[in-house]
């Protein structure tokens, strides 16, 4: 049951969203698709309530209710940057609103992107690790709890494996090839104020 129930929350959230942002843009109604945006932490709650009280009534703790809690997790972490990307595409395509900006590709911005999607990981980890931990709680120790620990172990090393790709990024920082073909060419509008005071100070020496 927490299986499906999981399925068509993940439906209900692209449903919800798909309507919210036709009805924003298209209908011309933000109200009522704000509205609409604003009613997907429901399905959050909807699912948690399930898995509490599938518990209750004495299932034994297994990897859906873990799978349930990670859910949640996740859409805590990364639900409202996705939301953020989808509208702002939304309006540029349906609204005649301008380009949404591209996530940066290179140097310290690059790291500081990558760096903000983890921080969303971590969130979605600790929320996930929460509801675990109450759920243990909740069944105590006469029951069969190692499913959920087992799930508690992915998620952080999920939040590992992503953290170590994120601090790739910074450590090795791809260089904008645009900044030196800049300086190559000698353009004063795309080199940094320095090099053209350098070049400057060597033209007065010859």
């Amino acid at each position: 049951m927490i299986v499906t129930l999981i399925v068509l929350c993940e439906v209900g959230f692209w449903v919800l969203l798909a309507a919210g942002l036709a009805t924003r843009y298209l209908l011309k109604m933000p109200r009522a698709g704000l509205a609409l945006l604003l009613c997907e932490p429901v399905l959050e709650v909807v699912l948690l309530v399930a898995t509490a009280i599938d518990l209750k009534n004495g299932a034994d703790p297994s990897w859906e209710h873990g799978l349930a809690a990670l859910y949640i997790g996740y859409t805590v972490g990364h639900g409202h940057r996705t939301v953020k990307w989808l509208d702002g595409h939304a309006a540029h395509r349906l609204g005649g609103g301008p380009p949404p900006p591209k996530p940066p590709r290179y140097g310290m911005a690059r790291a500081r992107h990558e760096g903000a999607i983890w921080v969303g990981t971590l969130v979605g980890a600790a929320v996930a690790t929460a509801l675990l931990l109450l759920a243990v709680r909740y069944v105590g120790g006469d029951g069969n709890t190692d499913s959920l620990w087992s799930w508690m172990y992915a998620a952080w090393r999920a939040v590992a494996i992503h953290g170590l790709i994120a601090l790739s990024y910074l450590v090795w920082q791809k260089k904008d090839p645009g900044a030196g073909s800049a300086v190559a060419s000698g353009d004063p509008e795309h080199v940094p104020d320095l090099l053209v005071r350098g070049a400057g100070k060597n033209e007065e020496q010859v």
